[in-house]
């Protein structure tokens, strides 16, 4: 149990101080440095401006509070109602409950305990590897569109279990064999666990670290934080009592809360992924202004999908020697933003073809 934080404080020395973090405690000289190392010193400088001059307008709006972020009508309200859903629709998903209690459901399937445990053991280990993929997709695809696609796939996985809950259930009288029922069960189950490590488990811890300023940015994470440890607390703790009352209708519970977390997702959850702080916080402001929370009415509906970066490259010749070659050529590439058309969130599920990430 030691060696995992032992090797993660020892990786963590490695990964450069943020550079806002820096501005907003004063010390230009180490954002400098890390804008450096990240992105190269022929960027120091027009970074390093634009992050002092972002501090200077927080600064001018005062310190933000937790009255401010909880209270209605409050400055960061509806940052932190999209942040407190978030993490309430990921306890929805049911995934809290698989963790848990895996080996129970699959003794539900009809496996003896120790198949049962077997099973669970694989299904962590799968769920380990499903994580991973999460990396890929997050800044390709988007958070949001992972969600909201997480959550169908997620519904669908439960209503299977329901089915092959209830045929396993009741195998003895319907006269049809154990893991006929069983083993689809076992599918559906790895199915939910694949699509909960890429879709809901990363990108709803993500959204909070980008929608508030830095003034504020503490602050959400601990009311996302705080949110997560009561959600997840109710689910496993009803859990149980949901099974002992509804047996294998419990999934189609989940099933519906599935449903609902990736309709909440699709209607109020701004894409919040290769934009700037400031372009996130640009979207509730007009959000205000428009007097919607629906994210298709807010700034034509810019904030539905991921923005994407266009590779534009452009050839350089050198005049000259060099290297003792005349006039040698190379092709430097450059990204460039550009700004995404609402009506492109109904493009195939990874991304399109030669675009990629901007951060």
């Amino acid at each position: 149990m030691q060696i995992y934080p032992v090797l993660l404080f020892a990786v963590a020395n490695l990964l450069p101080e943020t550079p806002r973090w820096c501005v907003l405690h004063g010390d230009n000289d180490r954002a400098k440095r890390s804008i450096a190392r990240v992105f190269g010193k022929d960027q120091v400088e027009d970074r390093i401006k634009e992050l002092t001059e972002a501090h200077k307008k927080e600064q001018a709006k005062g310190w933000i509070s937790y009255s401010n972020m909880l209270w209605p009508g409050g400055s960061q309200f509806h940052p932190t109602v999209v942040t407190v859903m978030g993490q309430v629709n990921q306890a929805l998903t049911g995934y809290g409950a698989v963790s848990v209690f895996g080996a129970q459901i699959f003794e539900l399937l009809g496996f003896d305990i120790n198949s049962a445990e077997f099973i669970t053991l694989g299904n962590y280990v799968f769920y380990f590897a499903m994580m991973t993929v999460a990396w890929v997709l997050i800044d390709r695809v988007g958070r949001r569109k992972l969600m909201v696609v997480g959550s169908f796939w997620l519904a669908v996985s439960f209503a299977l279990l329901t089915l092959l809950g209830g045929l396993a259930y009741n195998h003895a009288r319907l006269s049809i064999p154990l893991l006929a029922a069983g083993v689809p069960g076992v599918a559906a189950l790895y199915l939910a666990t694949a699509v909960f490590g890429i879709s809901w488990l990363a990108p709803r811890w993500l959204t909070p670290t980008e929608i508030y300023p830095s003034t504020a940015r503490a602050q959400g994470a601990a009311v996302s934080v705080i949110v997560w440890g009561l959600a997840n607390f109710a689910v496993t703790f009803l859990t149980p009592i949901g099974f002992e009352g509804l047996e294998y209708y419990l999934f189609l519970v989940f099933a519906a809360t599935n449903a609902f977390a990736g309709l909440w997702t699709y209607l109020y959850c701004p894409e919040s992924g290769n934009r700037t702080f400031e372009e996130n916080q640009e979207f509730f402001k007009a959000a205000a202004e428009t007097g919607s929370w629906v994210v298709s009415r807010v700034m034509h509906g810019e904030f539905k999908v991921l923005p994407q970066a266009e590779v534009e490259e452009e050839e350089v010749v050198i005049d000259g020697e060099v290297n003792g070659s005349q006039g040698k050529t190379r092709t430097e590439r450059r990204k460039t933003q550009r700004k995404p058309d609402a009506h492109e969130e109904t493009a195939p599920l990874l991304g399109r073809a030669g675009r990629g990430s901007t951060q």
